[in-house]
């Protein structure tokens, strides 16, 4: 689909499935972040928990950015979860369990990966520029395009630091740095059903 003439002036939107969490990300950052795949068991894992189509053999679709580039409404339908009690933070919509985000433990990361799914109009984030993870023959997995990741992201998320831009983030309480919401984890047998052989 083509881009209408407006669209690099728009926020980009996106929303949680029954819409009651929703929001935007500015238009420059729209441009300038990134749009990876992941096709780690972990992000497959993270769509089976929250009772989502399992993903494999195809990756979960992330565009990055920071986190002040971020608008939410409807936050308190916003809750979180973390596959073991040191992994990464995903948030998802309490309201219909519905994967929105991935960010770092702490704000001082300004980080934040943005299910492309949820996106209302998900052409918008351009091609993707790398994959984690990939599957290759013989069952091992290699990386494509990080470096190109890394070299788009990290000024962003240098700025972001030396601006104090990071503290603009609906994810945590930024004088604490604790998340704004209390982390479900799920028990050991749980989550070893998360993670079938067969992919």
């Amino acid at each position: 689909m083509a881009r209408g003439p407006d669209d690099t002036a728009a926020p980009l939107e996106f929303a949680c499935a029954c819409g009651k969490l929703h929001g935007h990300v500015t238009p420059d950052a729209v441009t300038s972040g990134a749009h990876v795949v992941c096709y780690c068991r972990d992000c497959r894992a993270a769509e089976l928990y929250m009772g989502q189509p399992d993903p494999a053999p195809g990756p979960v679709d992330l565009f990055q950015t920071t986190p002040d580039s971020l608008t939410l409404e409807g936050q308190e339908n916003l809750g979180l979860f973390r596959l073991s009690p040191r992994g990464t933070m995903r948030w998802y919509a309490t309201c219909c369990n519905t994967p929105l985000f991935n960010t770092a433990t702490t704000p001082k990361f300004p980080f934040v990966g943005i299910q492309v799914a949820r996106m209302t109009t998900p052409q918008r984030v351009g091609p993707v520029i790398a994959q984690a993870f990939a599957p290759k023959s013989g069952g091992t997995t290699t990386h494509k395009g990080l470096g190109r990741v890394i070299l788009k992201m990290l000024p962003q998320i240098l700025a972001t630091r030396i601006s104090g831009r990071w503290r603009q983030t609906p994810f945590f309480d930024v004088e604490t740095g604790k998340p704004v919401a209390t982390a479900k984890i799920p028990g050991k047998d749980e989550r070893a059903a998360l993670y079938p052989s067969a992919r």
